[in-house]
C-alpha cells in the first residue's frame, strides 16, 4: 500500500546559530561548520530516498537543499521562521537585563515578542502551510528543508502522541522521517 510520508529537516549552520541568537527571518547564510555537516551527512547515505522536495526561501535552507539533494529540482513555499522582533539578532548576553525579554521568558517563549510574532499565529501560519502542502502532495517522501520552530509547530500539532511544542526542538542538520496517517504524522526515524 502506498503512502505519504514527509521528511522535515532544519537547514544546517549559520553563524547566528552558533552565536546563539535569535534569527528567526533573517537572512543568513550557511556557515563553513554548516556546509561540512551537509556535506557529511549527504554523503553519510543515511538519508531516505525522496520524491518531491520543498524549500522555505531563505537563503540557509535553499543551500541546505541543494547540498543534500543536488540532482532533485525542488520547489520554493512560503514557510518562513518566526519574527523575533527586538530580539532578532541578538543572544541571551545581549538582552540581560531588558525586561521585555525576561516578561517573554516568564511566559516559556510563547507569549507575544515585542515588535514581532505572536507565538500563536506563528504556530498557526506554520500549520496552515503544511496543511496546504499535505493537500498537494502525491503518494511517497517529500522533503520539507525548513526551519526549527517550522518543524516544532507542525509536529506539536500533527504528531502523535501528542507532545510539547519544545519537545521536537531539532539541532541543525536534523531531521523528522513521518508517516501521514488518518489525520497525523507517525514519527518513524529521529535524524538528529
Amino acid at each position: 500500500m502506498s503512502m505519504k510520508k514527509f521528511m522535515l529537516i532544519r537547514h544546517g549552520k549559520t553563524r547566528g546559530n552558533l552565536e546563539r541568537r535569535y534569527i528567526g527571518d533573517l537572512e543568513e547564510q550557511l556557515c563553513e561548520e554548516g556546509i561540512h555537516d551537509l556535506y557529511s551527512l549527504a554523503s553519510s547515505g543515511d538519508l531516505p530516498h525522496i520524491d518531491a522536495l520543498i524549500s522555505s526561501p531563505a537563503v540557509r535552507c535553499r543551500q541546505t537543499a541543494e547540498i543534500l539533494f543536488p540532482n532533485i529540482f525542488y520547489r520554493i513555499c512560503p514557510i518562513y521562521e518566526i519574527d523575533f522582533g527586538v530580539f532578532k539578532g541578538k543572544n541571551a548576553n545581549d538582552l540581560l537585563g531588558n525586561k521585555e525579554y525576561e516578561a517573554w521568558l516568564e511566559t516559556n517563549c510563547t507569549g507575544d515578542i515585542p515588535g514581532g510574532d505572536s507565538v500563536h499565529e506563528f504556530k498557526n501560519r506554520c500549520c496552515d502551510t503544511f496543511q496546504s502542502i499535505l493537500e498537494a502532495s502525491q503518494e511517497g517522501t517529500t522533503a520539507l528543508v525548513i526551519h526549527g520552530g517550522n518543524i516544532m509547530a507542525i509536529l506539536e500539532r500533527y504528531a502523535l502522541p501528542k507532545r510539547n511544542f519544545y519537545d521536537y526542538h531539532v539541532p541543525n542538520c536534523g531531521f523528522f522521517l513521518c508517516r501521514y496517517e488518518y489525520g497525523n504524522l507517525k514519527i518513524e526515524r529521529n535524524g538528529s
